[in-house]
């Protein structure tokens, strides 16, 4: 048992390692190895974060740890006087702490129940006596050589001594956190081909397939299908959406709706319930309502669209006049035709509907049909006189 409170050291060891940052900070899978650390840590209990790190490093570090967690950093304060408070505002039936001296893993998976035990940076000290210690005379160092207890490979931890040691525990890690989603009812189809990052949250019921990978602050909620071969990125993909072979960043997409395949959902975007965006549509920056259908080649970009709309196969929004980007908005039940560009700023009424092949230049009314093309001419007999 780890308790609710721990203690964290990110030592400055650059002039080790040669690197521009700690070795806590450096990417392991693409996540810092103190993230992957500490999220193990989030999971198994550990509710509370006390970060010791150089100033300098505090803002990288504190952004490593769960979102979810209380943290207290060092910064601009005296630090023994901030783990007193910290200390003193632990529960109170809370005996032990978890102290990390230094680069580490924690790995439960991997846990080794026979031979000797190797000691890791990793210490249980009692609350209390830790709170009596902090003095104008007091050395950390000392107080965890004579007052706590080592912890070991045989609980999991694992000294990270060097950038190579970091790399051989990658794969440790990404299998480490597979099983650990699996335990927690998320269905993964192949562990050894997804990637998920250690502050991705996945809710129970959610569906991996080949290739998914999940990264940053992204969600995923129950019974969300991603994948195969689906990138997303600080997003949220909400019940029962599915993502296919389609890349998702900063964004939103709420339950039953459909991304894929090949779609490209990029920052800001808002793609609402039931909602279908299919092959090679991308959206930016854009708010789409519930139930609105974009099925195939098309550009939705500084757009808000509405409830209940059809976007033809290579509707595209034209939003960018090399000086400044503009807006489309598209009512609720609206209909726009096969090929058309919506010169922003634009506006299609409720109801309206776009003939196929317009460039739509003025505001359209509601329930109006607009249609903004040349008139077709037939030259007859043109192709028989024509022919070699």
């Amino acid at each position: 048992m780890l308790g609710l409170s721990a203690v964290i050291f990110v030592p400055d060891d650059t002039a080790k390692t040669g690197f521009p940052q700690p070795l806590m900070l450096q990417s392991v899978l693409g996540a810092p190895l103190l993230g992957w650390l500490a999220g193990t840590m989030f999971e198994d209990g550990v509710q509370r974060f006390f970060l010791v790190c150089h100033d300098r490093w505090v803002e990288q570090a504190r952004k490593s740890l769960p979102a979810q967690a209380e943290v207290m950093t060092t910064m601009d304060s005296n630090p023994a006087d901030l783990l007193h408070v910290f200390l003193s505002t632990a529960d109170e039936e809370e005996q032990d702490i978890t102290i990390i001296a230094g680069p580490a893993a924690y790995v439960p998976s991997s846990a080794r129940r026979s031979g000797a035990p190797l000691g890791a940076c990793v210490y249980r000290a009692n609350r209390e006596l830790l709170m009596d210690a902090l003095d104008d005379q007091f050395i950390f160092s000392r107080f965890l050589k004579d007052n706590c207890s080592l912890m070991s490979d045989y609980d999991g931890f694992y000294t990270i001594d060097s950038p190579a040691s970091a790399l051989e525990f990658a794969s440790v890690l990404r299998r480490d956190r597979m099983l650990r989603l699996m335990k927690q009812g998320v269905e993964i189809f192949d562990a050894d081909q997804c990637h998920v990052d250690p502050s991705v949250r996945i809710e129970r019921g959610a569906k991996l397939f080949p290739g998914a990978i999940l990264r940053g602050s992204s969600v995923i909620r129950s019974e969300a299908v991603i994948g195969p071969w689906s990138v997303i990125e600080d997003s949220e993909i909400g019940e029962r959406a599915a993502v296919h072979a389609s890349m998702v960043f900063g964004s939103r997409i709420a339950a039953d709706a459909l991304v894929g395949p090949y779609a490209h959902i990029r920052e800001n975007a808002e793609i609402g319930r039931g909602v279908r965006i299919g092959n090679f549509v991308e959206v930016k920056n854009t708010k789409i309502g519930d139930r609105t259908f974009a099925a195939h080649l098309s550009y939705l970009g500084d757009a808000e669209i509405g409830s209940d709309c059809n976007l033809g196969c290579g509707t595209a929004t034209v939003n960018f006049d090399r000086v400044e980007k503009h807006r489309t908005t598209v009512a609720d039940k609206a209909f726009v035709g096969c090929h058309t560009a919506l010169v922003a700023p634009v506006t299609v009424g409720e109801g309206a509907y776009i003939a196929a092949g317009s460039v739509i230049t003025e505001d359209v009314p509601a329930n109006a049909l607009g249609i903004a093309r040349s008139r077709q001419s037939n030259k007859r007999d043109w192709a028989a006189k024509h022919k070699k």
